[in-house]
């Protein structure tokens, strides 16, 4: 048997409906394993499920306070525990709202600790788990107007880190990757403006966008067997940027 191999196991992915997460979904599902696509608006997680042969759908708003039971109750346990749906607030560090900060770091940080309280038990007490939380190259090269993202980016590899300890002597591995620029639908618009995109091209060694497959192969891997021996690591997929 392969050791990416994950027949047999269920993985949820927040913020699958597109991008990265959907990009994951689709090789973690090619390896075996049973994927919940996640989206807080149900139509177009159902359109992203249809792309992918039984998968299955859980929506929830993660700015919700009862954003981890109602995936919980839509999904049951599951193996596999991808934190991948964040929101981006841009605006210079003096006009930061106090409605957007407190957003952000509830959707970017407090959720993820909220399904990761949901979901590690059953992992925990069966004695193999995957937890995967998804950071960003900002946590290196923080964008000046992404203070709160790119500051609940580094927390949440901090909550990674320090959960890698805990959990590894019960055979459930934590890390975190970070994506640099990835060539979604949250970065079209942006990256539309050629005088802007060449600058942000000139910051990137390979000089170029990295695509959401780009990203898939390490998820594959840390999610698999292959990849047991990892844990607390901070994998960044970013073409050399945080260089």
């Amino acid at each position: 048997m392969m050791k990416t191999d994950l027949t047999g196991k269920k993985a949820l992915i927040t913020g699958s409906s597109q991008g990265i997460g959907l990009a994951v979904a689709k090789a973690l599902n090619e390896a075996g394993a049973t994927v919940y696509i996640h989206g807080a608006r149900e139509e177009k997680a159902k359109r992203a499920a249809a792309s992918i042969k039984g998968a299955r759908l859980a929506v929830a708003d993660l700015a919700g306070d009862d954003c981890a039971q109602r995936l919980y109750e839509q999904t049951g346990d599951v193996d596999i525990l991808i934190l991948n749906a964040s929101i981006q607030c841009r605006a210079p560090w003096d006009q930061i709202t106090e409605e957007d900060a407190q957003r952000q770091i509830t959707v970017d940080f407090t959720a993820s600790l909220k399904l990761i309280q949901a979901y590690a038990p059953y992992m925990l007490k069966q004695k193999w788990g995957r937890i995967i939380t998804v950071g960003s190259v900002q946590q290196k090269k923080p964008h000046k107007d992404m203070l709160i993202y790119a500051a609940m980016k580094s927390a949440q590899e901090n909550m990674a880190r320090n959960l890698a300890k805990q959990f590894a002597p019960f055979g459930v591995t934590v890390n975190n990757v970070a994506p640099g620029v990835i060539l979604t639908p949250r970065n079209d618009e942006a990256l539309s403006d050629p005088a802007y995109a060449a600058k942000v091209m000139e910051g990137i060694p390979t000089g170029f966008a990295g695509d959401a497959a780009d990203c898939a192969g390490a998820f594959l891997l840390l999610c698999s067997e292959a990849g047991r021996y990892m844990t607390g690591e901070d994998l960044y997929i970013d073409g050399g940027m945080k260089l």
